[in-house]
């Protein structure tokens, strides 16, 4: 509403200056009203035109229109002397050509003054569990490049390996120093920035609640083994990445009709299968394989079952057919 009464006070204020000044230029009280009022009204049209302009291309043609004038300016005092007695016209007309060529111009090559750099993708910091260190398999995925950034490690996850490694039991020991040795081996990976923080959350008495609270204070992702772990911080809002998960995304996908060679371990459940192993752990179940317990054997796959425990392959000997065997 502000706007609308400074443009109507302008409009007014250009029309008593027309009035005023139409005695010194020859002109009619009226008419010279009527021009003030009418260069006002342009002013405001321009205002308004320039208020719903986008400013890179507005930017653009003011600058061009200057070096359009001036190098108008520039041809039409070369001309000038050309034009006998019209020597000003042709100045000016020269001059607002070369601004109205300029401006335009520039405005329609705007894009190409300002192409959009590449932003360096945002670096994500990861909060690491007691869990995921222990596993130890974090480590081989940083050096093998595919993670990078911050790696935080409050504390608290670090007085955990502590007390493992402090444990009476020789398992839990050996899983604390495990734990330590990734650290090292993440403080040595060239790509990642290990981050020790000396934080807490005295308010929180259960670890794992401190993890979650850490990750959404650091907008960072969780990374941890822990099922439950991972379901109270995604209803929280955190991200959470699962090396379980990732690795089996990662295994094999084997599909029916091909071949790979298995060693038969020991007996199925059902009368004459023998179940085999394959090096990612993926259990594969041979019809009428029994008879090749120890034996490396070569079979064709003829099914996959996807559980939540992780993928099922069945499969038979090669060159047994099912028809004669079921014969």
């Amino acid at each position: 509403m502000a706007l609308v009464v400074a443009r109507v006070l302008l409009i007014g204020a250009g029309t008593a200056a027309g009035y005023g000044l139409a005695s010194s230029m020859d002109l009619r009280p009226l008419a010279g009203a009527a021009a003030g009022a009418g260069a006002a009204a342009v002013a405001v049209a321009l205002e308004i035109a320039a208020g719903s302009a986008p400013l890179r291309p507005m930017l653009c043609a003011a600058g061009g229109a200057v070096a359009g004038l001036l190098a108008g300016l520039a041809l039409g005092t070369a001309l000038a002397p050309l034009a006998a007695d019209a020597t000003g016209a042709v100045r000016g007309a020269v001059a607002l050509l070369g601004a109205w060529v300029g401006g335009v111009a520039a405005a329609r090559r705007a894009s190409e003054l300002w192409r959009p750099v590449a932003s360096a993708p945002e670096e994500r910091a990861r909060v690491v569990d007691t869990s995921v260190l222990v596993d130890g398999r974090i480590a081989d995925i940083a050096e093998a490049g595919f993670l990078d950034g911050a790696v935080i490690v409050p504390q608290f996850v670090v007085r955990e390996l502590q007390q493992l490694t402090d444990a009476g039991d020789a398992l839990r020991r050996n899983r604390g120093r495990r734990g330590f040795d990734v650290l090292d081996r993440l403080r040595r990976s060239p790509a990642v920035r290990l981050d020790l923080v000396d934080i807490d959350f005295p308010d929180i008495a259960d670890v794992d609640a401190k993890l979650v609270a850490l990750a959404r204070a650091r907008g960072a992702r969780l990374l941890t083994n822990d099922i439950g772990l991972g379901r109270v911080a995604a209803v929280a809002g955190v991200s959470v990445g699962n090396l379980n998960e990732l690795a089996g995304a990662l295994k094999p996908v084997a599909l029916p009709g091909e071949s790979m060679q298995v060693q038969v371990l020991r007996e199925g459940k059902e009368p004459g299968q023998g179940v085999a192993y394959l090096a990612d752990g993926t259990m594969v179940v041979v019809e009428g394989a029994k008879r090749f317990l120890g034996q490396p054997l070569e079979v064709v796959v003829t099914s996959v079952l996807q559980t939540s425990a992780g993928r099922m392959i069945f499969a038979r000997p090669r060159g047994d057919d099912p028809e004669v065997r079921d014969a």
